[in-house]
């Protein structure tokens, strides 16, 4: 990422906490010692060395945008982790209690550079990309969950027990894989199973290089098992087998670029568990060379993913309105 250096010195400011245009500043003043400890704080092992500060630091954030990261929507982790200490609610400074004009203050410069903050639920700082409209995430999915995040999983997981699969790939899949960076996402849908040719959705990928690659999802709402004959509520891993290979044998039209092309990767998707014996099958069903084009995502992958980039929940898993006037028709007798 780069940056201009207009936007980089205004970044400063705001981390050294100097007053804009004789007006109070909303961040909190830092001085020489307290920038290390600021950075220290966001894991980064820089120390300052006496010069002047906004400088030292203008310098030091042009070094963390150039860190790797993997795309143009996705800055690097340590500018994220510095984006959340600018904004943390407990350096909330007089005439500002709830942040909202440190907020303000911070967007102007991020605004400039194609990215806004703001607050979410839990009222950590966060930061959207606003060609993508996609939130940039520290997005791992074995992290420890917060309670809050706890709570959310469980109301996912119950929508995943009674929603279609329609409603899987079109309330789930589509917003998870928007939110990791895919793009021109397209569902086939149930509805006409004679074009849909082995896949539910396909999906285009862009890596740092500028190179395209393409994927397709085959997803199934129940368990995936090796079962001669599936139970209710799982699929055969045979069958899931057959429509992937017709579906990395397969071209679809890319309206970008007027041809047509192949899929390059697979994901077999499962609102439920993918069981032991299913992936060992597909495992020494698959040569060498496909085994790299198909990966697998159960239900604890696509919950874990979901709650850790901080998408809001589809409105079936919601809870129900704490209204106090919805019960009004049964507490008034008429």
């Amino acid at each position: 990422m780069k940056w201009k250096n207009r936007n980089l010195r205004e970044l400063a400011h705001i981390i050294c906490g100097d007053a804009a245009q004789s007006e109070v500043s909303y961040f909190r003043y830092r001085s020489s010692t307290f920038l290390t400890e600021f950075f220290e704080d966001c894991d980064l092992d820089f120390v300052h060395d006496g010069s002047t500060r906004w400088a030292w630091v203008s310098a030091r954030l042009e070094e963390v945008l150039a860190l790797p990261h993997s795309g143009p929507s996705v800055p690097p982790d340590a500018f994220i982790r510095i984006i959340r200490a600018v904004l943390d609610k407990g350096e909330a400074q007089k005439g500002d209690p709830d942040r909202s004009k440190a907020l303000a203050a911070l967007n102007v410069v991020l605004v400039r550079e194609g990215w806004e903050a703001f607050y979410d639920e839990s009222g950590v700082g966060q930061l959207r990309h606003l060609p993508t409209n996609s939130v940039a995430q520290l997005a791992n999915p074995h992290r420890p969950m917060t309670p809050a995040e706890l709570e959310r999983r469980d109301q996912l997981t119950a929508y995943l027990n009674k929603c279609s699969e329609d409603e899987l790939v079109e309330e789930l899949l589509l917003p998870l894989f928007r939110q990791l960076g895919f793009h021109r996402i397209t569902a086939a849908g149930h509805k006409d199973k004679a074009l849909e040719y082995g896949k539910d959705v396909w999906m285009k990928y862009t890596l740092p290089t500028l190179h395209v690659l393409y994927f397709g999802i085959q997803a199934k709402k129940g368990k995936l098992d090796s079962a001669g004959v599936g139970k209710d509520g799982s699929a055969n891993v045979a069958e899931i087998h057959n429509q992937v290979t017709m579906m990395l044998g397969h071209e679809i039209f890319d309206p970008e670029l007027n041809r047509r092309v192949l899929v390059d990767h697979a994901f077999i998707v499962a609102g439920g568990e993918i069981t032991k014996q299913a992936r060992n099958w597909l495992g020494n069903k698959l040569d060498a060379t496909k085994r790299s084009q198909v990966m697998f995502m159960d239900r604890d992958d696509i919950l874990n993913l979901f709650i850790v980039t901080n998408l809001p929940l589809p409105k079936g898993a919601l809870p129900p309105s704490s209204n106090p006037f919805d019960d009004l028709d049964d507490e008034i007798p008429f």
